[in-house]
C-alpha cells in the first residue's frame, strides 16, 4: 500500500537526497546547489535549494541560520514568480516559528502558506502546511480544535498511499491519545506509524515512534527495560541522520522513563544533559519540559521543599506565557503529585485565539484538494495578504 517515504522538501538539483540522508550532507549539497544558482541568477533553483538549507538548519537546530535561510528562500521564490516556492518557504518558516516557541508567528506562517499552496496548485506544501497547523493546535494542547484535522490529514495521506505524511498523523493522533489517558488506543497507533515507516525507509518517523511507544510501555506496563531498550534503538537512527531535536527528546523520555521508575539520579542526568540540548537550539518546549522533570528529580532527591514550588510557579508562568496548554497542566499534576499548593491558574489562551490572521484551529477544515496546475501560477498581486507575507519575511 505505501510505497518508499520520499522527502518533498528537497527540490529543484536536490531531489536525489533521500528521506534518510544525514543532515549534514543535505547542508553540503544545498548550500553548494544554492551558491551556483546564485551565481548563475536561478532565482527558482536558489528557492528551493535554499529551502533545504533552511531545513537542514532547523533539525540541525542552528535557530539563526534556518531563519536567514527560509526568508532568503522566500525572497528568491518570489523574485521567481513561483508561488508554490513561496509557500514551500513560508512552511518552513512556520515550522522554525513553532520550534521556537512563537505560536502566533507559526500559525500566521503556516496559514499563509497552506493558502498559497492551494492557490500555486501543489496539494503536497498545502497538506504539509495544514499539518503544521494541525501539529501547532496539538503542541499547545487545543485538542479538541485540531484532532478532526489530524483525522482528515490521516485519510488524505491513506488514500494517496504518502507513507510520511500517515506515520506523522498516526504519530500526532497517538499523542494526543496517550495524554488523555487512552494509552491502548496511542500504543495502536504509535505502533502502526512504526511499522509503516520501518516498511517505507523512514528513519525519522520510526525514531519518533519508537519513543511513543517507549513513552506507552513505561507509562502503561512499567516495562522500564523494554521502554529504555526502544529509545535505544530509535537512538541510533537520531545519530545516523544527526537529529538533534530528536535526539534531545529521546533523551527526556529516557529520563522520564527512569524517573518512573524511581531511577531518580539517573533521571536527574538525563533530564539535565537535554536540557541543555535544547536550550542549546533554542526549543523551549523542550527546555520547559525537561526542567520540569529535573525539578522532580531533584526533589525525590531531597531538595529543599521551597525551593521546588518556587521553580514549579516559575514554569506554570512560562509555559502560561507561551501557551503551552498540555505542559501547563503537567506542571499543576506535578504539584499535586509532590503535595505543593499551588495558585489558581490563569484562564488558558486556546491556540485558535493565539493568531492575528482569520486563520483558526477551530476553522482549518482543509477544503477539496486541488488537481495539480500544469505549470506554476503567476506571482500574485500586491494584496493585503502578500504585505502580510512580505512582513514576515523583513522585506
Amino acid at each position: 500500500m505505501y510505497g518508499k517515504a520520499f522527502a518533498p522538501e528537497y527540490q529543484g538539483a536536490l531531489t536525489t537526497l533521500s528521506v534518510n540522508s544525514s543532515l549534514e550532507d543535505v547542508l553540503a549539497a544545498g548550500t553548494e546547489r544554492l551558491r551556483e544558482a546564485e551565481r548563475s541568477g536561478e532565482h527558482g533553483e536558489a528557492a528551493r535549494s535554499g529551502l533545504a538549507v533552511a531545513e537542514a538548519h532547523r533539525r540541525l537546530g542552528q535557530v539563526r541560520e534556518a531563519d536567514r535561510a527560509w526568508k532568503a528562500s522566500y525572497r528568491a521564490a518570489r523574485d521567481a514568480g513561483d508561488v508554490a516556492a513561496m509557500a514551500w518557504a513560508l512552511w518552513s518558516g512556520g515550522t522554525l516559528a513553532r520550534q521556537r516557541g512563537a505560536f502566533p508567528l507559526a500559525w500566521r506562517l503556516l496559514g499563509l502558506a497552506a493558502e498559497l499552496g492551494e492557490r500555486g496548485g501543489d496539494i503536497v506544501v498545502r497538506g504539509y502546511s495544514l499539518a503544521g497547523l494541525a501539529e501547532t493546535g496539538r503542541i499547545q494542547g487545543d485538542y479538541e480544535a485540531v484532532g478532526r484535522l489530524h483525522e482528515q490529514l490521516l485519510a488524505e495521506a491513506r488514500r494517496r498511499g504518502e507513507a510520511r505524511h500517515t506515520v506523522w498523523a498516526l504519530e500526532g493522533i497517538a499523542q494526543m491519545r496517550r495524554n488523555s489517558g487512552d494509552h491502548d488506543t496511542a500504543y495502536a497507533l504509535f505502533d502502526e506509524a512504526a511499522r509503516i515507516a520501518e516498511g517505507a525507509e523512514d528513519r525519522r518517523g520510526h525514531a519518533w515512534a519508537l519513543r511513543g511507544l517507549a513513552d506507552i510501555v513505561s507509562a502503561r506496563d512499567g516495562d522500564t527495560e523494554r521502554a529504555l531498550g526502544l529509545l535505544t534503538e530509535a537512538e541510533e537512527s537520531c545519530r545516523a541522520m544527526n537529529l538533534s531535536g530528536a535526539l534531545a527528546y529521546n533523551h527526556k523520555m529516557r529520563g522520564n522513563v527512569l524517573y518512573r521508575a524511581g531511577r531518580y539520579r539517573e533521571a536527574r542526568q538525563l533530564y539535565t544533559q537535554a536540557l541543555g540540548e535544547f536550550r542549546a537550539m533554542g526549543e523551549p518546549r523542550g527546555e520547559a519540559l525537561s526542567r520540569l522533570g529535573l525539578t522532580k528529580s531533584l526533589d525525590r532527591l531531597g531538595r529543599e521543599r521551597g525551593e521546588t514550588a518556587a521553580d514549579l510557579a516559575a514554569l506554570a508562568r512560562e509555559l502560561e506565557r507561551i501557551g503551552l496548554r498540555h505542559a501547563r497542566e503537567m506542571v499543576a499534576r506535578a504539584q499535586t503529585e509532590l503535595g505543593i499548593e499551588a495558585a489558581p491558574p490563569e484562564k488558558p489562551t486556546p491556540a485558535s485565539d493565539l493568531t492575528s490572521t482569520p486563520t483558526s484551529a477551530s476553522a482549518l477544515t482543509p477544503a477539496p484538494t486541488p488537481a495539480p496546475a500544469p505549470a506554476p501560477a503567476p506571482a500574485p498581486a500586491p494584496t493585503a495578504r502578500v504585505s502580510a507575507e512580505r512582513a514576515a519575511v523583513g522585506r
